[in-house]
């Protein structure tokens, strides 16, 4: 019952809701998506810690990825998190955004992602839910889509670890109406919900892939911490957003290489 409270909400003020979807759409400014390239490189100059290879940083999502909201892809969330993540590991951090506004995650699924060539990367980024969310997206397909998504990194990019950024705080967004800001918010918890879900029953042959999502917590009260159009984060918000990610990777990454450890002195123990 409680996966399908935001559809028996919404169904009485369908009329209402309706309205005050096109008025926003009609009124919200349109940003742009950022400008220049969108693969870059974060390093840390005069760092006295030992070589070590860069690590690859591919993200794959909606507007945040495409930069709207900021002017360079410097200042999105790929250019920020990693510059965030290379300072917190005192390491080079190559990246990649593959960003569309107003995508889904079944764009991510049948678009997005083959334009992607097969490599080896360490850390992927998936940042979906807003256009989901208002596109109702019931929750056993935002899960069959996101499963396959994490089906298809698997197999093309092998990497080490897969985040999962949380639905923003749609029912506190300052250019949405009551009451369609609570239903909307209503629904992007649904969803975030199905997503905890599935990490924590990842089916078998996803069992080895390391899988965690971590919120957005942006005060979005802040106008500072948002852009123009009251409905993307302002560069200052990605920045923060960028650390969050930053600081709950690292302790993903640590928790990875203790874990091989303790395996491989396992297996010299036993050899």
């Amino acid at each position: 019952m409680r996966r399908w409270l935001p559809e028996l909400i919404a169904l009485p003020l369908l009329p209402w809701l309706l309205i005050q979807g096109r008025r926003t759409r009609r009124i919200t400014p349109r940003l742009p998506e950022a400008m220049g390239p969108t693969i870059g490189q974060a390093q840390i100059a005069g760092s006295t810690e030992p070589p070590q290879r860069p690590l690859a940083l591919l993200t794959i999502g909606e507007s945040p990825v495409a930069g709207v909201g900021v002017a360079t892809h410097y200042e999105a969330i790929t250019g920020q998190f990693a510059a965030a993540l290379a300072m917190r590991l005192q390491r080079t951090v190559t990246w990649q955004a593959v960003g569309e506004n107003g995508a889904t995650l079944s764009d991510a699924v049948k678009t997005m992602l083959p334009q992607v060539a097969s490599q080896k990367v360490d850390i992927v980024l998936i940042a979906f839910g807003v256009n989901d969310t208002t596109a109702f997206r019931s929750c056993t397909r935002y899960r069959a889509e996101l499963l396959q998504l994490m089906r298809d990194l698997q197999a093309h990019l092998d990497p080490r670890l897969i985040v999962i950024s949380g639905i923003p705080p749609i029912h506190a967004f300052p250019s949405l109406p009551e009451p369609l800001r609570y239903v909307l918010g209503l629904k992007a918890k649904a969803l975030d919900e199905t997503v905890e879900q599935l990490i924590a029953e990842l089916p078998a042959d996803l069992g080895q892939l390391r899988v965690t999502r971590v919120p957005i917590l942006i005060d979005i009260n802040d106008h500072a911490l948002m852009a123009s159009d009251g409905y993307h984060p302002s560069a200052s918000g990605v920045s923060l957003w960028a650390r969050q990610l930053a600081t709950a990777v690292a302790a993903h990454l640590k928790s990875i290489k203790k874990s091989k450890l303790a395996a491989q002195q396992a297996a010299s123990k036993q050899g």
